[in-house]
């Protein structure tokens, strides 16, 4: 062996060995942070008090520009929801350029151009820099707010609160943010549909001149420029923007309960628990405690490997995911700590997270906890440096919070100088067992009585209002064999039903703008075929001979399980509901819910093979009103439900003539153009391949 070999390998053993020195059962220890550099800027204000930072980068060829208004949040009232509508109204029409128009030109540079009511956002090559600026100018001061650009996007927010009120997220923000703020408060206000159908031009017109006014803005510009180009180009475009009072309304500060409080949405169908442990916390932008309070919730429930997640899912299997936060804001702060569990382990989920709660307060806290969190934040943050739009922000947090010079300059130094003392301390603090609203979205039947031992119980609807539960209970005497015999009799009674041998139905509605044609057939003996077609081709069929049945999705055939098998045979069925019993389907009434504005009887159908669903009939009409369906998957529960609407009578029996379905985020409203009974049907319709 060469001798320059030798003295490698001796080297390389000396270092092997001094490497088995080091104990790695310890983490190593941090090196101490320094101060980053975040980045020069440039600011002046106009002499309409608009203040204006710009940021050069000249990496790539870019230019963005953001404003913001700093007002104090507003009071909608009787018009919730109209502060979404003012940004994208705004992106719809100008005095000097239509909708189309705005689209056009932005799409012939490449640039994006957006607004909200407290912002307006462009962006796109520097050599477009000043036609970037006129069209976001022209958006930010000329907006006409047309009227039929309204309609359609009223249209489709009634068509998303729709949607809204069946998935569990939506009725827990809602729930949790009437609780926590109150709805005389700006964040707990709850739009409907009845504050948005009385939101008018006028209003967005009056909110954009009382509040798009220059004194209380920031603008933000970031990318490839020159400074003093910049200057004279916003002296231009923003000089004659005249400014104006704005109003600065102040709140009451909502408050803890004095003791903790469970809040309950019953869902009938529902196979989990939405749960939230929540409350106001007084904790402001860039006060003493808010990077301290950020390590603990981070300890506590801001990662995959904090201590919610780690019991909750990794030791008790309650769930998929458990978080917390804990947020800072200049009027009321909130923390938030939830999971969707199993119903049977609903009130246990609640117990761990207190307990958890209660190990950060007694300072429960390990030095690999803390040295994890601390690392996570930091990174995010020197992350987040990568971004050009990252510095602008960091200048205009600073001057619209007051924030000191060097905030953001010390801030990786400030997050790992916390100390265990500080968390715990912050824990103490912030971190309520006591005095916190316990809400649960979820099948009261199945969890009321146990969250009773948690606090005083109050049942709410969707939208955070208290509901009577003596008007959920069902009437005395009332059960699942007269719900189904007044059903029957609601149709066109026993006769008439029985007269029929089959259905064919011709249905259309749209999809993502594409028309859907379903033509469906049902038979006795329960035979279906279900046809649908977009442009000309099926995109899903589905066939049942009354033994087998098959789906076919775009040409894929998914192979059913049995129990899916008996499902797709007996629920697509003519006049399915009335013969479960004889079919060894076990039916529970359990429940009194609100569907489409009426009361309905919840009905749980659980079919011999295992597979169940919810039917629900009108506690006047007795019609059935809606199908539900829901499913547990690793992302959360997953609902699918039809809702029978517009009946009319066929040959003496009564058919639904309007069907809004929805699978998850997906609606389609589909209406019928025939109704056609005892036609002539090949039994080759039916037949299952």
């Amino acid at each position: 062996m060469k001798l320059k070999n030798i003295l490698m390998l001796v080297l390389t053993m000396g270092m092997i060995g001094a490497f088995a020195q080091v104990d790695r059962s310890k983490l190593p220890e941090p090196a101490t942070p320094r101060p980053i550099s975040i980045g020069d800027y440039e600011s002046f204000e106009l002499k309409n008090g608009l203040k204006v930072f710009i940021i050069e980068n000249h990496k790539l060829p870019r230019v963005s520009y953001s404003l913001i208004l700093d007002r104090e949040p507003v009071m909608e009232g009787d018009k919730v929801g109209m502060l979404s509508m003012v940004g994208q109204m705004m992106r719809r029409g100008t005095e000097t350029r239509t909708k189309e128009q705005i689209d056009e030109e932005i799409d012939f540079i490449g640039a994006s151009l957006g607004a909200g009511s407290t912002s307006v956002f462009a962006s796109g090559l520097s050599k477009y820099n000043e036609k970037i600026l006129e069209l976001m100018t022209d958006i930010a001061f000329n907006p006409t707010f047309p009227e039929e650009e309204l309609e359609k996007i009223r249209k489709q927010t009634i068509s998303n609160l729709a949607s809204n009120k069946e998935d569990p997220g939506a009725i827990a923000a809602n729930l949790n943010s009437v609780l926590v703020y109150g709805k005389d408060h700006p964040y707990g206000e709850i739009q409907t549909e009845e504050t948005t159908n009385s939101i008018s031009v006028d209003d967005l017109k009056a909110y954009h001149a009382k509040y798009f006014r220059p004194n209380i803005a920031y603008l933000a510009i970031v990318g490839d420029v020159n400074p003093k180009a910049t200057k004279k180009l916003v002296k231009t475009y923003f000089g004659s923007w005249e400014e104006g009072d704005v109003e600065m309304p102040t709140y009451n500060k909502p408050k803890t309960p004095e003791k903790n409080m469970v809040g309950i949405v019953n869902r009938s169908n529902a196979v989990q628990s939405s749960i939230s442990v929540t409350y106001p916390v007084d904790l402001e932008i860039g006060s003493e405690d808010q990077i301290k309070a950020r390590v603990m919730n981070q300890i506590l429930g801001g990662s995959g490997s904090a201590k919610l997640f780690m019991n909750l899912r990794e030791d008790k299997g309650y769930t998929y995911g458990s978080y917390s936060s804990l947020s800072a804001d200049e009027l009321v702060g909130r923390f938030n700590a939830g999971a969707s569990v199993r119903n049977e382990v609903t009130d246990s989920a609640i117990v761990q997270i207190f307990y958890e709660m209660d190990q950060m307060k007694e300072g429960n806290i390990s030095e690999e906890e803390m040295t994890l969190a601390k690392n996570s934040i930091s990174g995010r943050f020197s992350r987040s440096l990568e971004q050009p739009s990252t510095v602008a922000n960091f200048a205009l947090n600073t001057a619209r919070f007051n924030l000191p010079a060097d905030y953001y300059a010390t801030y990786i130094q400030k997050v790992q100088a916390v100390t265990k003392e500080d968390i715990q301390a912050m824990a103490q603090k912030y971190l309520k067992t006591e005095n916190a609203y316990i809400n649960v979205v979820g099948k009261a039947g199945d969890v009321a009585e146990n969250l009773k031992k948690l606090g005083p119980v109050t049942y709410y609807d969707t939208y955070g209002d208290e509901v009577d539960p003596s008007l959920m209970k069902l009437p005395d005497g009332l059960t699942v064999e007269k719900v189904i015999a007044n059903y029957r009799d609601a149709l066109g009674g026993e006769d008439a039903i029985s007269k029929i041998n089959n259905v064919t139905v011709k249905m259309s509605g749209e999809m993502m703008g594409r028309t859907l044609d379903m033509t469906q057939v049902q038979a006795k003996g329960m035979k279906t075929s279900t046809v649908v077609g977009m442009g000309g081709m099926t995109v899903m069929s589905s066939k049942s001979d009354g033994m087998t049945a098959s789906i076919s999705q775009m040409g894929n055939k998914p192979t059913l399980d049995d129990a899916t098998m008996e499902e797709q045979i007996i629920a697509n069925a003519l006049f399915s509901e009335l013969g479960l019993k004889e079919l060894g389907a076990k039916l529970e009434l359990t429940a009194v819910e609100e569907v489409n504005g009426n009361d309905a009887y919840a009905v749980e159908i659980t079919l011999s093979k295992g597979s169940s669903y919810t039917v629900f009939f009108d506690s006047e009409t007795g019609l059935k009103v809606r199908y539900s369906k829901t499913t547990e998957t690793p992302q959360g529960s997953f609902t699918q439900s039809v809702d029978y609407m517009d009946y009319q009578e066929v040959d003496g029996v009564k058919f639904p003539f309007t069907l809004k379905q929805q699978m998850g985020p997906q609606k389609i409203d589909m209406k019928a153009s025939e109704v056609l009974v005892n036609q002539e049907v090949s039994e080759d319709t039916f037949k299952v391949e």
